[in-house]
């Protein structure tokens, strides 16, 4: 199993909690939630990657402040 966490800090912090039965499955949602964050109004836009060890895979974060 892989987990995918989406983060969204503004104001407050917001967490999107997601599992996956595959690496591919997880990997999708891992990217379309960056492709969201790329263009989010949202300060800093988050995703990460985990195993259901809570192992850490991958994490990359969109930062918007002052743009």
């Amino acid at each position: 199993m892989f987990i995918v966490i989406e983060i969204q800090n503004g104001a407050s912090t917001s967490t999107i909690v997601n599992t996956y039965s595959t690496r591919n499955e997880a990997e999708n949602h891992y990217h379309t939630v960056l492709a969201y964050a790329a263009i989010s109004s949202v300060p800093k836009h988050s995703a990460v990657m985990l195993t259901e060890d809570g192992d850490y895979i991958k994490h990359e974060c969109f930062e918007h402040e002052g743009e």
